[in-house]
């Protein structure tokens, strides 16, 4: 199954991922910071899924947004949303390794879990010189991924709604992964987990610089609900962080 046709499957119920404690009190308000004040700006939202951050940030003030996704039943989904509520985004189906040239670059790019999907080195390399033609001169990218740094052999997120595990296969930027939401029923895909040096080498090589890494962290709601000793094994083996960087 190719990565796009396991997206097709999930469709909508991706978007109960957005409910689980890990992206309701750590991914989704730690990416939202990261980006900031976006009154004004326009927006590319790549790997868009079905338009969550394609919609907060419209919501937001974003003057325009258009998200992309490889997933055509993603894109449905997102046009259904807009659709029931509408906020002016338009989506469509692409892919970001053959990302078509736009009539204005925008000001800030989203890539939640996309470099993650490219199948070698060359494609991560295409992917973000893709990206930096999509951005004005000193505009921003913003990267959530899975983290370099994670072991598979420390505590798990599976208290807050996710189980990550290796497939045992390995390709060129790294180990491949099978991470599944513990919704009911459960959804899972299979992802790959590149190096730190794949994205910064990439990212470089494209013409990125002033390249930051940022840790997710868990927001004073997260810490009220729940107590800070919950949330131990996310502080011990973060399976997240996020990465931004200026064309």
């Amino acid at each position: 199954m190719t990565t796009y046709q396991q997206y097709d499957e999930i469709g909508e119920a991706y978007e109960g991922f957005k409910a689980l404690p890990l992206e309701q009190y750590a991914v989704v308000p730690s990416f939202l910071a990261l980006v900031g004040d976006v009154r004004g700006k326009s927006i590319l939202d790549l790997a868009s899924g079905t338009g969550f951050y394609s919609r907060e940030f419209r919501r937001r003030g974003a003057s325009e947004v258009l998200g992309v996704d490889i997933s055509g039943e993603m894109v449905a989904v997102s046009r259904k949303l807009e659709e029931t509520d509408p906020l002016g985004i338009a989506y469509e189906v692409g892919d970001v390794a053959e990302l078509r040239p736009f009539e204005r670059p925008f000001d800030i790019v989203l890539g939640v879990q996309m470099l993650s999907y490219a199948p070698d080195i060359a494609t991560t390399e295409r992917m973000c010189r893709n990206i930096h033609r999509s951005l004005r001169p000193g505009g921003e990218f913003f990267i959530l991924n899975q983290s370099p740094d994670y072991r598979f052999d420390g505590p798990t997120p599976e208290r807050y709604g996710f189980r990550c595990e290796l497939t045992g296969e390995q390709i060129e930027t790294g180990p491949k992964v099978r991470l599944t939401a513990l919704l009911d029923p459960p959804v899972s895909f299979v992802a790959n987990r590149p190096r730190r040096e794949v994205y910064e080498d990439s990212l470089r090589a494209a013409g990125f610089r002033d390249l930051a890494w940022v840790p997710v962290t868990v927001s004073e709601a997260g810490l009220r609900e729940f107590g800070a000793d919950y949330w131990s094994d996310f502080h011990a083996n973060p399976p997240l962080e996020m990465l931004r960087c200026r064309a």
